[in-house]
């Protein structure tokens, strides 16, 4: 068995056939470039078996040869697949489980019986050795498609393929290749996609979900794993925002940056090099920018939906809510383009690297009492910010932030904590964050009609300021009734 290392990247075809030419490559090639032709059967049962427990099994023709290989485990973090690997060559177009069982890989009995082709992958590969930064990379230059039944797919892409070296040098190649030509970081592979094919259907908006831990973990590894997971769910989404196949797509990627941006403040605890500063900037304007998108989404879909609601017949109403759209789909636009730039993929490359740079210490405090420090301050952080709020709307913003980064941190580190006390906290939290949710939705809802002033809609806005105002005062008593609750829950690690 072997682990292969390698960065995918989406490359559009006319940028293929630059970069195919381009004296970058020439300038780093150890030998010459040299093209094969790659036909490739995918087999799985009916039911999916092998792709339910992650693994992919595969017969490849190269040229004349036969190579047989059994892909499973592993993960993907900024666009590197890291996957264990059996492979071994055979004589002819057919499974040959003897072969695989001798070299390590298992295929349960059961399953071998039911195997059957249901993708195929067949498209034109041009193979580059590089030498980079003393790293020896094998770069793939993939054109084709990807056929399942009667549909089809294209295939454009890169692979940098670790043959010596650190992972660090795949992705300070591959953002060389982005200085010459736009590219993609790729979170999906050629067999996922041959699946969603073969099924005919998208994949559901991921919600992601942080690593569980363990006590004898060293905390540098914990939030190493924490921001790969963090990654993981903004990339996993980002081509379906992009699409805009549907709206939690972009929603989840938000959560993403959200959830990442919070482990980036708590990483400033142990290691905060430039490099890292630069990353948490541009994740917090990132967030900022996704963050004014989701403002008029609230406004449009809840806020002001629900006035409409109350007055269906009010004729100013409606047309207040048709500009709002407009303006929506506006900043939906902005934030598409965002998520589609050079600059995003860049970013993600740069978070590879600083990822794999070697240079992050170990804090010299054990996981556990880490996670105990950054959960006592933030759960001390909340009550005082709480205590002092009342029904100030700035301040009840700041107490939001701090309930948000409580909340992420408790989702964090609670799995190193025994007892049962963990989901009821995260439950109180949760309904506490709500509340305090609906409030600032309100409240932002007022600059928001400022954007849509006119002479001749002033006297609706002022109707709908007077619904808000209306509408704020009950969320205040329920802010203050989920408050009392949480002011009287212990902190489950105590």
């Amino acid at each position: 068995m072997t682990v292969e290392t390698e960065l995918k990247l989406n490359i559009a075809a006319e940028h293929l056939a630059i970069l195919r030419r381009h004296p970058f490559l020439r300038s780093l090639s150890v030998a010459r470039a040299r093209t094969v032709r790659v036909y490739s059967v995918y087999y799985d049962t009916a039911e999916l078996k092998l792709r339910r427990h992650a693994m992919a099994l595969r017969l490849r023709r190269i040229g004349k040869r036969w190579v047989q290989t059994l892909k499973g485990g592993g993960q993907a973090s900024a666009g590197l697949h890291q996957r264990d690997e059996w492979e071994m060559p055979v004589a002819t177009e057919r499974l040959d489980f003897e072969a695989l069982a001798a070299s390590g890989g298992v295929i349960p009995h059961a399953v071998r019986n039911h195997l059957q082709p249901v993708f195929v992958t067949d498209f034109s590969r041009t193979i580059r050795l590089l030498d980079f930064e003393g790293a020896r990379i094998e770069l793939a230059m993939d054109s084709g498609e990807i056929r399942a039944g009667q549909s089809a797919c294209p295939i454009s892409e890169l692979e940098l393929e670790l043959k010596s070296g650190e992972p660090l040098q795949l992705f300070r190649l591959a953002l060389a290749l982005l200085d010459i030509v736009p590219l993609r970081v790729e979170h999906t592979s050629k067999a996922e996609y041959g699946y969603r094919l073969f099924t005919a259907g998208n994949p559901a908006p991921s919600k992601g979900s942080f690593p569980a831990m363990h006590k004898a973990q060293n905390t540098t590894s914990a939030l190493h794993a924490m921001i790969v997971a963090c990654l993981a769910q903004v990339q996993v989404n980002v081509p379906g925002a992009l699409l805009e196949l549907d709206e939690e797509y972009l929603h989840q990627v938000r959560v993403g940056l959200r959830r990442l941006r919070v482990v980036l403040a708590i990483v400033r605890h142990i290691y905060d090099d430039p490099e890292a500063v630069a990353l948490r900037e541009q994740v917090g304007r990132l967030c900022v920018d996704l963050g004014r998108a989701r403002e008029w989404d609230v406004f449009v879909t809840q806020t002001l939906a629900s006035i409409c609601a109350r007055m269906p017949e009010h004729a100013g109403l409606r047309e207040v809510l048709r500009a709002s759209e407009r303006r929506r789909k506006q900043l939906h636009a902005a934030t598409v383009n965002r998520l589609a730039s050079a600059d995003f993929q860049r970013m993600l490359l740069r978070f590879g690297a600083w990822l794999h740079s070697g240079k992050w210490p170990e804090p010299g405090i054990p996981l556990k009492r880490f996670a105990l420090r950054i959960l006592e301050k933030r759960h001390e952080r909340v009550l005082a910010q709480g205590a002092a709020s009342r029904d100030n709307p700035a301040q009840l913003h700041v107490l939001r932030i701090a309930c948000k980064k409580l909340r992420y941190a408790a989702e964090m580190f609670g799995s190193l904590f025994a007892g049962g006390g963990r989901k009821a906290y995260v439950a109180e939290l949760a309904a506490l964050q709500d509340a305090l949710g609906a409030l600032h939705d309100i409240a932002i809802a007022d600059p928001l009609l400022h954007e849509l002033d006119s002479r001749q809609r002033r006297d609706t806005l002022a109707l709908i300021r007077g619904w808000i105002a209306h509408d704020y005062v009950e969320c205040v008593a329920k802010f203050s009734k989920v408050w009392q609750r949480f002011v009287n829950k212990n902190g489950f690690w105590n």
